[in-house]
């Protein structure tokens, strides 16, 4: 992705896989890091520190303008938090926010006490001249406009296609581990059974979702065959495999 492309997007999203710092159920705090600096991402970035200061300046915690947002999947009906901290760190981007008392807000509170919300992303535009060129994969960015971080679920497009994670081992072992534990996750939210029936209801269906996901990942995982032996190939068994494997990836673009 050149800086033109980068500088034509609308809107941006990155997310975050680390894990949250805190959660303070009575004061209903939850601080995390939404964004990590100097680490080279899926799009050939590297954030470098400073990249929000301007932003937080303008729409931080102690600004008097439309402030950075807490949602939930960039969703900006989904607001679940108010930020009442913000600030760069030699790691990254460290948000302090109050959870809301509605019931998106209770609801997320509890994801996040039951570690099914674990993951954070930012919406933000890049900005024109703060991004340097360094090879033809990689690009530091020096300033972003930070509109909103999100609390993300760990989901199933993590994973698409799952045909690309499937035609090598390497790989394969972690998505699986990941999987599995959060699939552990949604079961331990389930035993608990707080929050509303829709969050319950919602939680089942993830669940059952990253059962099958599961099971596909070991349907679809490369077997070690003797290469001196030859194999007439069957056509209607390739189908098959085939017709399975793309059920499994509409599944997961849901």
């Amino acid at each position: 992705m050149s800086v033109e492309v980068r500088l034509n997007k609308k809107y941006a999203v990155k997310t975050l896989d680390l894990a949250v710092s805190d959660i303070d159920e009575g004061s209903r705090m939850v601080k995390f890091y939404a964004s990590a600096f100097d680490i080279k991402d899926s799009d050939g970035d590297i954030i470098k520190k400073g990249a929000f200061k301007k932003s937080i300046q303008e729409r931080g915690a102690d600004s008097t303008g439309r402030k950075i947002a807490h949602l939930r999947n960039h969703d900006w009906e989904h607001q679940i938090g108010n930020i009442q901290e913000i600030s760069e760190d030699s790691k990254g981007l460290f948000v302090v926010s109050k959870m809301g008392t509605s019931t998106k807000g209770e609801d997320a509170l509890r994801d996040y006490q039951d570690e099914i919300l674990r993951e954070h992303s930012i919406g933000f535009n890049y900005v024109k001249d703060k991004i340097k060129k360094i090879d033809e994969t990689t690009f530091e960015i020096f300033e972003v406009k930070l509109w909103e971080v999100s609390g993300v679920t760990f989901g199933a497009n993590e994973f698409t296609p799952v045909i690309d994670v499937a035609k090598g081992l390497e790989g394969f072992d972690n998505v699986a581990e990941k999987l599995n534990n959060m699939c552990l996750s949604f079961e331990k939210a389930l035993r608990h059974g707080k929050g509303t029936d829709e969050r319950l209801e919602g939680l089942e269906f993830r669940f059952k979702q990253i059962q099958q996901l599961i099971d596909s990942l070991k349907e679809v995982k490369p077997s070690v065959k003797d290469t001196l032996r030859t194999e007439e190939p069957n056509e209607n068994l390739h189908a098959k495999e085939l017709a399975q494997k793309m059920f499994y990836l509409n599944l997961l673009k849901k």
